[in-house]
């Protein structure tokens, strides 16, 4: 189930990860960025996470739709970067399709995940194979989409499906070793980005890696 728990425990699970990762985005983003991806992933999901925290402490806001669209906002505010506003194009897809939702279920969650990548592919006007964080989002997604009626209800089984979409995004992001870049600096040189691991999609594997692993929600017993 996706509800504001589970919700803020995703988002501390994937800011760990960016604060970890922070120095080697940074290396990556040398090569053909700014450099500074570390820095932006890191205070920006550090940033969300700590919204989403406190407004799970609060208890003011348990829409998932409203909680998204600020949580957003809160990214992009602190991550001021193309990627920055480019993820809360995703959360802001994703806060459209769950909108007036406090809980719902993995079926659902997916075709909100599925409706943020689409919403960030529309805006920032990408595809998969043009060596962006794309390339991890879309194969994670299609393996949850593939397979959420199937483990429906069944936590064991999400879990596994969720590590299944984490490997995915993993392997989506190697492939982007032997693309040649379409946007940011890096088409500058195209030719040149051949051979290199693109730095958004390191964040996409991150972000997957980071659902896969955020801590289960436990159900009291009645």
């Amino acid at each position: 189930m996706l509800n504001a728990r589970t919700l803020s425990r995703i988002f501390s699970s994937i800011s760990e990860l960016m604060e970890q990762n922070r120095d080697y985005l940074v290396r990556l983003d040398q090569v053909n960025g700014d450099g500074d991806l570390g820095i932006s992933m890191d205070d920006g999901f550090r940033a969300a996470a700590a919204f989403f925290a406190e407004s799970l402490e609060s208890g003011e806001e348990t829409d998932l739709g409203r909680l998204l669209r600020r949580g957003g906002k809160v990214l992009n505010e602190a991550a001021p970067s193309s990627l920055g506003t480019i993820l809360a194009f995703g959360l802001m897809g994703m806060a459209k399709r769950l909108r007036g939702n406090q809980e719902v279920d993995v079926i659902a969650a997916v075709g909100a995940l599925d409706a943020g990548v689409q919403n960030m592919m529309d805006k920032a006007e990408s595809k998969p194979g043009e060596k962006t964080i794309i390339d991890a989002l879309v194969p994670g997604v299609e393996v949850l989409r593939g397979g959420a009626a199937r483990v429906a209800g069944d936590a064991e089984a999400e879990r596994a499906l969720l590590r299944d979409a984490a490997a995915a995004a993993a392997a989506g992001s190697e492939a982007t070793r032997q693309m040649e870049a379409v946007h940011g600096r890096a088409a500058y040189s195209a030719e040149r980005s051949i051979g290199v691991l693109d730095g958004g999609s390191v964040v996409g594997r991150l972000i997957f890696t980071g659902i896969a692993s955020a801590p289960a929600e436990t159900r009291p017993e009645r």
